[in-house]
């Protein structure tokens, strides 16, 4: 096992005293890719890169349970990318994929449940071809809420039946959030290079925010959703998970078949705007923090419109439950023939998880796959409904009105503790608007509070990932706010506290 010292290095600066200590046990050697960003890893040999992230899971995912599955031929896949010229820009980088994203290799796909078990579906999902023929190494699934957090309402964010409760890395008691969970953590204890999430409402931006990351959540659309296990071709998006802006840019280049180019002055003259109302009150250590990140913005010569609010901000939640219980009756039985799985129908799954339920529904029922979807009639009303809301009247009124170029404001607040007894604590976050409308967010590490990252959301019009990028890597060049996770029992005493820098590791 690895130590406290050897695996995160410096403790939480002041704020270990009263939190209780990492339970992973004694001595190691220093991870040396700890922190590694892209530009590094590609001067290594594949075979050597996953060799050590194989070690690092075998050591630490007991305790974090971020990987359901390491795919078998990973190292013969690094083996082929060392002998060949490079294929792209992930060339033998080991990426992780969310267990919902169908590849045709000896892994499985299975969005976390039983019921999916042992399913390997025809071909690889688009976004897995994309990834082979840019020469990333695919390690294997991460866990994950689920099917994606869309099986009851009273839900623990980041347990699957194949999986089990994953674990925040920087308090093994908090929630990793979000259903791209493991893809989170395992990125954020630096146990791949980087990985692939998807989000219908929050899933790549709420885990990301919870574990210090990068994540982007793309236009719906921009990136493929054919071969992933759905909720809604509504507002499902594929995305990354990295812990630079830079390797998240990269990431998303690939996945949508775009170059994206990083300017860290891009803040100056950006005209951005803060929304409060509904965005802003349910979190004093997220408003701390944006109020920091304001205050830096400007800076760095941003024009800040305080407060720009979207005067619809929260209608769209009925309308948009209704469209997300029709499309998932309708796209997931579509998922499951094409997959030839052994399940068909919701009924199947329905069927299948009271057989089971033992295993299943120790924890949590499934209240949203029995739910009676709406007409079709009453689905065509709330589409139209939550798009007017969302966009139109929403981020579009808004960016209008202000003449802005993006709108800004705490992702989430700190992560809460797990609970699987009530499921998750839900205070607020800022996801809802771009996730409804369809259009682009990208979270950046913001600030800290009790030892737990808090982050910033930027998000703003169809297809405005490049600007939004830029604006986030800037803040992040500004702010550096990432840190190595330390694997604490719990969260930190001191509201304060934040993990002690680390740099990224050194290019050999």
């Amino acid at each position: 096992m690895l130590t406290r010292r050897g695996f995160l290095g410096v403790a939480l600066a002041g704020a270990a005293a009263g939190a209780a200590a990492s339970p992973l046990g004694a001595a190691s050697a220093p991870f040396d890719l700890e922190e590694a960003t892209f530009a590094g890893l590609r001067r290594r040999r594949s075979r050597e890169l996953v060799d050590q992230y194989l070690a690092r899971i075998r050591a630490l995912d007991p305790t974090l349970r971020a990987i359901i599955e390491i795919d078998p031929d990973a190292p013969a896949q690094a083996d082929a990318r060392d002998r060949e010229p490079p294929r792209g820009p992930l060339h033998g980088l080991p990426i992780l994929l969310k267990d919902n994203v169908a590849t045709a290799d000896r892994t499985t796909t299975t969005a976390g449940s039983l019921a999916l078990e042992g399913s390997i579906p025809p071909r690889d999902a688009e976004l897995v071809a994309r990834l082979r023929a840019a020469g990333a190494v695919l390690l294997g699934k991460a866990n994950m809420s689920e099917w994606a957090n869309f099986r009851d309402r009273q839900s623990t964010s980041g347990w699957s039946a194949r999986g089990g409760q994953c674990r925040n890395p920087y308090a093994l008691d908090r929630t990793p959030s979000g259903s791209s969970s493991g893809s989170a953590v395992a990125v954020a204890a630096n146990l791949c290079a980087a990985a692939v999430g998807t989000e219908t409402d929050g899933s790549i931006t709420s885990p990301a925010a919870a574990c210090a990351l990068v994540g982007v959540k793309p236009t719906v659309g921009l990136v493929s959703q054919s071969g992933i296990v759905p909720i809604a071709h509504s507002q499902d998006a594929a995305g990354p998970l990295a812990r630079t802006v830079a390797d998240a840019a990269a990431l998303l280049g690939v996945l949508a078949g775009e170059t994206y180019a990083l300017d860290a002055g891009a803040l100056k003259g950006a005209r951005l705007g803060v929304p409060r109302k509904g965005y802003t009150g349910y979190s004093r250590e997220a408003d701390a923090v944006l109020e920091t990140a304001i205050a830096l913005m400007k800076e760095r010569g941003a024009e800040i419109v305080d407060p720009a609010e979207i005067a619809t901000a929260g209608k769209w939640d009925d309308a948009e439950f209704d469209v997300l219980l029709y499309e998932i009756n309708v796209d997931l039985p579509a998922y499951l023939a094409w997959a030839g799985a052994p399940v068909r129908t919701i009924a199947d799954i329905v069927a299948f998880n009271e057989k089971n339920a033992d295993r299943e529904l120790v924890h949590f029922g499934q209240d949203i796959l029995t739910a009676k979807p709406p007409s079709r009639a009453r689905y065509d009303k709330a589409r139209a409904s939550a798009l007017a809301l969302a966009r139109k009247g929403g981020i579009d009124a808004t960016m209008d009105k202000y003449r802005l170029d993006a709108l800004v404001a705490p992702t989430q607040a700190p992560p809460s503790p797990i609970d699987l007894v009530n499921g998750d604590h839900w205070t607020g976050g800022a996801m809802g608007a771009a996730a409804v409308a369809g259009y682009p967010s990208v979270t950046v590490p913001a600030g800290w509070a009790y030892g737990l990252p808090i982050g910033l959301l930027f998000f703003g019009r169809a297809r405005a990932e490049a600007r939004l990028l830029n604006l986030a890597y800037a803040f992040e060049q500004a702010r550096r706010a990432r840190r190595v996770p330390y694997l604490l029992a719990t969260a930190a005493e001191r509201p304060g506290a934040e993990p002690a820098p680390r740099p990224a590791v050194p290019a050999p």
